[in-house]
C-alpha cells in the first residue's frame, strides 16, 4: 500500500505545472461570455427598435412637409388670384427625382425628406419684374399665414413698388386676415391708409429728433397725398 501509495504522489507530480484554477476561470469566462452575449442580443434590439422609430419619424415629417406644402401651395393661389385678378401662380415643390420634371403631377410621387431641395413659384400677369416679385412674396407670405399665423407682422412700404390696382388688392388681403393676426405697415400711399383702423405718423422737430403720436385717417391722407 506504502509503495502503491508513493507511485500514484510520483504520478501526480507530472501534473504539478497545471493551473488549478482553470475549472474555476473556465467558469467564470463562461458566465462572462453568456453576459456579454446577452448584452449584445439586447443591443441589437434596441438598434433595431430606433431605426425603425426613425424610419417611423422621417415617415411622418415626409408626410408633415407634403400635407404643410400642400395647404400653403393652395393657399398661394388663392391669395394670387385675389391679388391678381387676372393672373395665375402656384407653387411647386422641389426634389432630387424630378428637378428636370416640374410639371408631373404631384400626387404620383413618392420621397423621402432628403429628397427635398426647396420650392420654385410659377407665374403669370402683366407688370413690372419688380413688381412681380413684390407680388409673389406677399402672396407667399400671406398664404404662410394662412396656414400657420402669428401674432403680428411689420411690413415697411411693401407697397411702394405697386400699381394703385395691386396697393388696393394688398390692402384689401390685410383687412380680411386682420381678424387673427395684427398688421404694422408703413406707406407713403393712401391705398393703405383706407382700409387701416388706426394711423401714426413720425414727426421730426428742428432738432431732427423724431416723434410718434396718434393721428386720424384724414391727417394720413393729407401727409401721403403731399
Amino acid at each position: 500500500l506504502v509503495k502503491k501509495l508513493h507511485s500514484v504522489n510520483e504520478g501526480l507530480k507530472k501534473f504539478a505545472h497545471v493551473n488549478k484554477k482553470a475549472f474555476e476561470q473556465y467558469s467564470n469566462f463562461t458566465k462572462q461570455r453568456d453576459q456579454l452575449l446577452q448584452r449584445r442580443e439586447d443591443l441589437d434590439k434596441s438598434a433595431t427598435s430606433i431605426e425603425e422609430l426613425v424610419e417611423i419619424l422621417d415617415q411622418r415629417k415626409d408626410e408633415a412637409i407634403e400635407r404643410t406644402f400642400k395647404q400653403v401651395a393652395s393657399n398661394f393661389e388663392e391669395v394670387f388670384e385675389k391679388l391678381v385678378p387676372a393672373g395665375r401662380g402656384r407653387l411647386i415643390i422641389q426634389r432630387r427625382i424630378d428637378q428636370d420634371e416640374e410639371d408631373e403631377d404631384e400626387e404620383a410621387q413618392q420621397s423621402t425628406i432628403d429628397n427635398y431641395t426647396g420650392v420654385s413659384i410659377k407665374v403669370s400677369f402683366n407688370s413690372k419684374v419688380d413688381e412681380g416679385l413684390r407680388i409673389q412674396q406677399l402672396s407667399g407670405v400671406f398664404a404662410i399665414q394662412k396656414c400657420d399665423p402669428a401674432p403680428f407682422y411689420l411690413f415697411d412700404e411693401i407697397d411702394a413698388n405697386l400699381d394703385a390696382q395691386y396697393r388696393t388688392a394688398v390692402a384689401s388681403m390685410i383687412q380680411s386676415l386682420a381678424s387673427t393676426a395684427q398688421f404694422i405697415t408703413t406707406t407713403f400711399r393712401p391705398e393703405m391708409l383706407v382700409t387701416a383702423d388706426k394711423f401714426y405718423g413720425v414727426l421730426f422737430n428742428n432738432q431732427k429728433v423724431s416723434s410718434i403720436r396718434a393721428i386720424k385717417r384724414e391727417e394720413a391722407m393729407e401727409f401721403v397725398d403731399q
